[in-house]
């Protein structure tokens, strides 16, 4: 299914369901360095958990206000250890 034919909500955002969006698929539509250190297969339902944000529309908020990419590294520190990486 092509990207455009996805359902969307007003202000263009995939609808919440959609969880099993790549990011690769969100790096399209936002640039190349929208939730950096996540790797291009990850799926936002993961991002969203793994950086404790509630919505696509908060990060996409994080990311237009450049705070997304200092989110995303503390992660990495935070996520340092026995836990799994999202990479």
């Amino acid at each position: 299914m092509a990207a455009d034919a996805r359902h969307r909500d007003k202000n263009g955002e995939i609808n919440r369901k959609h969880g099993n969006t790549l990011m690769h698929t969100l790096r399209k539509a936002y640039g190349p360095g929208f939730a950096p250190g996540f790797a291009d297969r990850a799926k936002l339902g993961d991002v969203l958990r793994k950086l404790d944000e509630s919505s696509l529309s908060h990060l996409i908020r994080d990311h237009e206000a450049g705070k997304l990419e200092q989110i995303c590294a503390g992660n990495r520190v935070r996520g340092a250890g026995s836990e799994p990486t999202v990479l």
